[in-house]
């Protein structure tokens, strides 16, 4: 007689089973996503680091389409190259960091990609602020400073990804700055193309084209003198044959 109603209970407890967990779900997913940076073994002052960066899909109907990074202090964004990503995405610079993006990504699918540092700076930690857009016009921002990612109190915070640096290697010093694309670099080389300020010599040849540099007053003045030589003798024999 106790069996059916154990059925009963036990039917009845996988029911409320199932609901708990699926309640868990629902209200701790959006808790369980995160934004994370990682690079092994990174400490201040290495050159050539490679970060790779993980963004988690916190929306049920729309797809990720980019990935925006804010830089910390002492990186600039001509310190960055692009590694590898979601297929069809592109890298871009920005005044205040990067972006990644292209086609969305299918529901529910995170994002994740590599950039190269090229060089950290000598600091104990980084954070990278990420702003995390989806195709429906959702922003998910993730930052929030360490002490600010409690959020509500329930873990429902957007804490920026952060990476700690162990201390510098011995011997480690800071590469030259890298020069930002507007500035002109200080040891290039001189230009080949003519200076167009130079005066240029050809109105002057203009004026004694055809004449051998002689200048046009030159004949001009011996025909004058061959006109006169010749008046005067014709005036000196007719003169003679008046007389005679």
């Amino acid at each position: 007689m106790y069996r059916p109603a154990l059925v009963r209970i036990l039917r009845r407890s996988g029911a409320l089973t199932a609901i708990t967990l699926a309640l868990v779900f629902a209200t701790g997913g959006p808790a369980a996503a995160h934004a994370e940076v990682e690079a092994e073994g990174a400490r201040a002052l290495d050159q050539n680091v490679e970060l790779t960066f993980s963004a988690e899909s916190e929306s049920a109907s729309a797809g990720i389409t980019k990935v925006e990074v804010i830089l910390p202090k002492g990186i600039v964004p001509a310190d960055i190259t692009y590694g590898e990503g979601p297929d069809g995405w592109k890298f871009a610079p920005t005044g205040r960091g990067w972006t990644v993006s292209g086609e969305k990504l299918p529901v529910g699918e995170d994002v994740e990609y590599v950039v190269t540092v090229r060089q950290l700076p000598d600091v104990t930690s980084l954070v990278f602020k990420t702003l995390q857009s989806y195709s429906d016009g959702r922003v998910d921002r993730w930052i929030q400073l360490e002490e600010q990612s409690e959020g509500d109190g329930h873990g429902h915070g957007h804490p920026a990804p952060r990476l700690d640096l162990k201390a510098a290697a011995a011997g480690a010093k800071p590469v030259s700055p890298t020069p930002s694309p507007s500035e002109e670099p200080t040891t290039a080389a001189p230009s080949a193309e003519p200076d167009t300020e130079t005066p240029s010599a050809e109105p002057a040849a203009d004026s004694t084209d055809g004449n051998d540099g002689m200048s046009a007053a030159v004949p001009l003045g011996i025909g004058a003198g061959v006109l006169v030589l010749g008046g005067g003798v014709w005036w000196f024999r007719s003169r003679r044959g008046g007389t005679a």
